[in-house]
């Protein structure tokens, strides 16, 4: 089918919820994809932070098929090796206090059972998120979300979320008292416009939950999996080591395949009981062996330094460029301030065959490519688009 027959069905046949871009995507590989059109596209979106190993990595399409040979899928009432083996290799690559896995579905189911968790554990209802955040679009998720419009879409709300200023310690110790479960921030918020916190900042932020008795819960979604240069945001120099209860996964885990995961520490896993948590899906065999050689392929390839050269390169590059104004975020996790609103360089980028994305911001470009992307490719690409919008 050519790219007008593809449109007109999906059209439709599927609900309108995104704004697509004029292609449609047939293959790929590592950081670049093919369209119907047999154009060829360099990647710096990855499907919206997904693709971390690149676009079908032979080692993950080897370990989903030939799970796939074995068995598709089998719930949780069973044992599995696979299932074993993931959570073992996701747990040892974790800070070190946190010790076992949830496996669900995608980033705002591992959001709603985080602050589920934290209900449980403390036996309170409040929870204390941030402006600027974004949490998922389910009831608890969404209502813990304080971004543009998106709250407002999921009225009426869960009741309990309140909000506090991101990167400002005063308005987190206002709201957080002994009434409060949890606190749940993006460490480095991207749909706001990759908005980053100092890192004394979560050593403060653990200070006060650990006063308040308030479980702290990282949702590394996007910054999760070796996105910002780290394995993990929590734990690492980022986060001043601070490592929360509860980090919750999602877009990356799986190199495509949807899943999401909590990793908690033994006081959140010690009070869950039989049947506290549930989910049919989670944990089923293709997920496991996708989340499995998903970090064996990050590990082997050397990709989480891969992203930190990445960032270098393009840090350096772009800072040169006469209407860039700050080039934020980490790894491959980063936002380009320009400034004046991004969409012509967007629209440039995108005439030139390069995938990008926007933010809530106007004037941030995000880029969240494959941790595979050679750093000078993607500085090139960019610089040949953008350089050419700021010299008119």
């Amino acid at each position: 089918m050519n790219f007008n027959e593809i449109k007109q069905t999906e059209d439709a046949f599927q609900v309108s919820t995104y704004a697509k871009m004029p292609i449609a995507v047939e293959r790929s590989s590592g950081a670049w994809v093919w369209t119907s059109e047999g154009e060829k596209y360099l990647d710096l979106y990855g499907g919206h932070a997904v693709c971390a190993t690149g676009h079908s990595h032979p080692h993950v399409v080897a370990a989903i098929k030939e799970q796939a040979e074995k068995v598709l899928f089998y719930s949780n009432l069973v044992y599995s090796e696979i299932r074993g083996r993931a959570a073992e290799k996701l747990v040892s690559i974790a800070p070190g206090s946190l010790t076992q896995a949830f496996f669900c579905n995608s980033g705002t189911e591992a959001n709603e059972n985080a602050m589920r968790m934290a209900r449980m554990v403390t036996g309170r209802q409040k929870i204390v998120s941030f402006n600027g955040g974004f949490h998922g679009r389910t009831a608890d998720s969404i209502s813990a979300t304080f971004l543009g419009k998106y709250r407002k879409i999921g009225e009426p709300n869960v009741p309990f979320h309140v909000e506090a200023t991101f990167g400002d310690l005063d308005s987190a110790e206002q709201v957080i008292d002994g009434e409060t479960a949890g606190v749940i921030l993006e460490p480095i918020q991207s749909m706001a416009g990759v908005i980053e916190a100092e890192p004394e900042y979560f050593a403060g932020l653990r200070e006060i939950c650990d006063r308040a008795g308030a479980m702290l819960i990282f949702d590394e979604v996007q910054t999760g999996v070796g996105r910002t240069g780290n394995w993990f945001f929590a734990g690492s120099s980022l986060a001043s080591e601070v490592v929360p209860d509860i980090v919750t996964l999602a877009k990356s885990l799986g190199s495509g395949i949807p899943v999401g995961a909590c990793l908690v520490n033994e006081r959140i896993s010690s009070a869950i009981k039989l049947n506290d948590l549930g989910t049919t899906f989670g944990g089923g065999m293709i997920a496991m062996a996708a989340v499995l050689a998903t970090l064996e392929a990050i590990d082997e390839d050397n990709m989480i330094a891969n992203a930190r050269a990445v960032e270098l390169s393009l840090r350096e590059e772009l800072q040169q460029v006469p209407g860039v104004k700050k080039v934020r975020g980490k790894g491959c996790l980063l936002g380009i301030e320009f400034d004046s609103p991004c969409k012509p360089y967007y629209d440039a980028l995108l005439a030139n065959r390069v995938i990008t994305g926007t933010s809530s911001d106007q004037n941030v470009l995000r880029l969240l490519p494959p941790l595979c992307v050679d750093a000078n490719t993607a500085s090139g690409a960019l610089m040949k688009a953008i350089s050419g919008i700021s010299a008119k």
